[in-house]
């Protein structure tokens, strides 16, 4: 494979197909192994002295950004659920493995007191906030809205939507001219699948916060923006997915396959940090080519 073309950078979604029966899924499980960015992230000092909140660290996207972060000098705080400790644990490493302070803080962000307390303890145990991330979603595809109980939706928008607004709500006392929240939105916000109905409306909705929300701070210097991620390869999507949605998962992008974690780091770092100090209430498609409005 090139490192060059990026239709040949990684598998194509033939190598795929494998099915976890439990979500949300686990890294260690997968047979075909999500690159994080371990042997290829490099980073110059972007962050140093920074401290960020992660939430949904411990594995996909959260965890490449993890690697980044640190990397680039951050200090991190991995907010995950407790049945993700394994990953968690091994996000921790790389964390430290890179020099900086991991925090691990297990819980459900359903809960809008644990939230609080996700804010609360990076402010005591990294001795504040700059950068927050919502990253953490649900999602369980569906054949149709008749078979997406409410249970399920409202799973999905406490996960996606209610935590995001209530960790904004706690942390932005906490931030300081220069600080960032970057929300995870998707591809799922423009183009909507019916399979994923309500993880698609949730994904919506990010988007229209971010804008929102990225008026009302920005005369105090606070930047809020949004990353959205078209198909990428993490344990939510065999563990989420029916194994044939799986075999072809990114195959129907104009690169023709799915993308990396790995893919979208820099993405959140360029958001994170001084680079984008203009850029505030936007959003950075990061979708293999398939267009966004």
């Amino acid at each position: 494979m090139s490192d060059q073309d990026p239709t040949e950078r990684y598998p194509g979604p033939e190598t795929q197909g494998q099915e976890q029966l439990e979500h949300p899924g686990l890294s260690r499980e997968m047979d075909q192994h999500p690159d994080y960015g371990e042997d290829t992230y490099r980073g110059i000092g972007k962050l140093t002295g920074k401290r960020a909140l992660i939430t949904g660290g411990d594995s996909g996207i959260g965890r490449a950004v993890a690697l980044a972060f640190a990397r680039e000098g951050a200090a991190v705080l991995i907010s995950y659920l407790e049945s993700e400790e394994t990953d968690a644990r091994e996000t921790a490493r790389l964390v430290q493995g890179a020099g900086q302070k991991a925090v691990l803080a297990p819980g459900d962000i359903r809960d809008e007191g644990h939230c609080d307390e996700l804010v609360q303890q990076t402010v005591s145990q990294l001795g504040g906030v700059d950068i927050l991330v919502n990253n953490a979603a649900y999602q369980m595809s569906q054949s149709g809205i008749a078979d997406i109980t409410t249970e399920q939706f409202d799973r999905v928008l406490k996960t996606n939507l209610y935590a995001m607004f209530w960790l904004c709500k706690a942390a932005i006392p906490h931030l300081s001219p220069g600080s960032a929240i970057i929300n995870t939105t998707s591809i799922q916000a423009y183009q909507p699948s019916p399979q994923l109905l309500d993880y698609a409306t949730s994904k919506a909705g990010i988007l229209n916060f971010t804008k929102g929300l990225a008026q009302e701070l920005a005369p105090k210097g606070i930047r809020v923006n949004a990353v959205a991620p078209g198909p990428i390869w993490t344990p939510l999507i065999p563990a989420t997915m029916p194994p044939e949605k799986v075999e072809q998962f990114g195959a129907d992008t104009p690169l023709g396959r799915a993308g990396q974690p790995a893919e979208l780091a820099s993405v959140y770092v360029f958001l994170a940090s001084a680079d984008s100090s203009y850029i505030t209430g936007e959003r950075i498609g990061v979708t293999g080519g398939n267009p966004l409005p």
